[in-house]
């Protein structure tokens, strides 16, 4: 009995030094643990949470991770308005939009260059013989990657397609409007070459292709393009989206990558954060996670550093300006999707942030996407004020940040609405005032008009009339004159003074 006890004791002790194992992605560690503070992630909390109490969101599932460990992981909200399906971490599957663009297709094209099977200087025309004439033949592999092959942001294959062959062949025959390289535009045609060079040079699709080479070594059950039947209850909605006329539930958002056939290089994944949380730390690692190795530490180095402007080889940076806030390392790397996706990663400080909203089913903020910008932005910022390791020193916490200050932590925010709601109370004086002066403009016509009424009936007397009411008013004139001096006036004289008075206009 002593030595049964004495090994639930080890045992425990031995559990407690490992800290929390999360049921699904990374373990989990207090943050002081991995030199964060509880603190200060605290606030992260209420970043999420403003942006359901704003309507940008029915919900949203968290991950910030560092060294290895999970630190902060929460499932907010709801996946619907309804408010019956509580948001997990682990279980929760979202539509990631353009994350697919990263976590997909890049890693595919990652993993096909390792194998030396894909030459990122080569033209595209070696990989797809359907995509030449013209500029197509000076597009490269890096052109694609970096957005500046020349492509349109995209095309309606949904309107031009009824079948994923012509939806694909209408990707084939897209025009090039600018000189490959000159010039950039963000495409998700790009991204479907992309995906389709990937298909060509390994013989499989896109999604087998990734389920053997990336998904199922990292362990991300969670992750694929077609999510089943039997998991769709647990998967985000988003919204009605055309050509299709009912809710979207476990389908692509995307109309272009439902016309692609759920499958295409820019859109149509799901996952959870749990799950991205693997793949996070895999890029952090170098390219291995758990002893699997998926790609090249090298590969990884040179797909995450910028390559033409803020853009690296698939991924973006954080130029301050893209959902990664002011404080992320010049290093950092990462992604949005429109859905309300976002991942970035910080190898700086070994650290990343994975956010997972369906902010476009049915959302009840005037500008949804104004919501997710700042969200996304503050989320950063609060998940890298909390670092107290760096070797920089540690950030000072802004003001707008200070989880004691619960009435002020959203300054900017505070203000924005104060300044709306003064302006709101501006326009409504400024309606009042313009209705006092119409209504005196209104008073002032109408006097006028009766005097005229008054001056035509007087002229329908007669000349004589006329004649006996002007010397009538020169006589009063003249009097009124003479009066000042002479105070003393006969009555008839004063009764003729009154009547003239009375029929002088009004000053103005």
């Amino acid at each position: 009995m002593f030595l049964l006890t004495a090994a639930l004791a080890i045992a425990a002790a031995d559990v407690t030094a490992v800290a929390r194992s999360a049921p699904g992605g990374l373990p989990e560690r207090e943050p002081a643990a991995v030199g964060m503070s509880g603190e200060r992630l605290a606030t992260i909390d209420r970043v999420v949470q403003r942006g359901i109490e704003a309507g940008g969101y029915p919900g949203a599932s968290l991950v910030v991770g560092r060294k290895g460990y999970s630190v902060w992981q929460r499932g907010f909200g709801t996946l619907d308005w309804t408010r019956k399906s509580r948001v997990t971490t682990d279980e929760s599957i979202y539509d990631l939009a353009s994350l697919t663009k990263v976590v997909a297709t890049t890693t595919a094209l990652m993993v096909l260059y390792d194998q030396g099977k894909v030459a990122l200087d080569a033209p595209v025309s070696r990989y797809l013989p359907e995509f030449t004439g013209g500029l197509k033949d000076q597009v490269t592999v890096r052109h694609l990657l970096t957005h500046r092959a020349g492509l349109s942001a995209g095309r309606e294959l949904w309107r031009i397609a009824g079948t994923p062959a012509e939806a694909r062949a209408a990707v084939l025959a897209s025009p090039i409007n600018c000189t490959p390289g000159a010039c950039y535009e963000y495409s998700d045609l790009g991204a479907d070459l992309l995906g389709f060079i990937a298909e060509a040079v390994s013989g499989e699709n896109l999604d087998a292709l990734l389920q053997k080479a990336v998904f199922r070594k990292l362990g991300m059950t969670d992750t694929r393009y077609r999510v089943s039947n039997a998991d769709v209850f647990r998967t985000a909605p988003t919204e009605i989206a055309p050509p299709r006329g009912y809710p979207l539930r476990g389908e692509v958002h995307d109309e272009n990558a439902f016309a692609l056939g759920g499958v295409a290089g820019h859109a149509g994944l799901f996952s959870t954060a749990a799950d991205l949380s693997v793949f996070a730390q895999m890029l952090l690692d170098g390219g291995v996670y758990n002893g699997v190795r998926v790609v090249a530490d090298s590969t990884v180095q040179l797909f995450t550093r910028r390559a033409a402007g803020h853009r690296a080889l698939g991924w973006d940076t954080c130029d301050g300006g893209a959902g990664c806030g002011q404080f992320m390392s010049a290093r950092a790397f990462g992604h949005t999707g429109f859905t309300g996706t976002s991942l970035w990663i910080d190898p700086d400080r070994q650290m990343f942030v994975v956010l997972l909203t369906n902010r476009v089913h049915a959302a009840r903020a005037r500008r949804p996407s104004k919501v997710i910008a700042d969200v996304r932005n503050d989320l950063a910022d609060a998940a890298v004020l909390a670092v107290m390791d760096d070797p920089g020193g540690v950030l000072a916490m802004p003001a707008s940040f200070r989880a004691d200050l619960a009435q002020d932590w959203n300054r900017p925010l505070r203000t924005r609405r104060a300044s709306s709601a003064a302006a709101r109370r501006r326009a409504a004086a400024a309606k009042r005032a313009a209705a006092k002066r119409a209504a005196a403009k209104r008073a002032v016509a109408k006097k006028s008009s009766g005097k005229t009424t008054a001056s035509k009936n007087a002229s329908a007397k007669g000349p004589s009339a006329g004649k006996a009411s002007s010397k009538s008013k020169a006589s009063s004139t003249k009097k009124s004159t003479v009066r000042k001096s002479a105070p003393k006036q006969s009555s008839a004289k004063s009764a003729t003074k009154k009547s003239a008075t009375k029929k002088r206009p009004p000053k103005k």
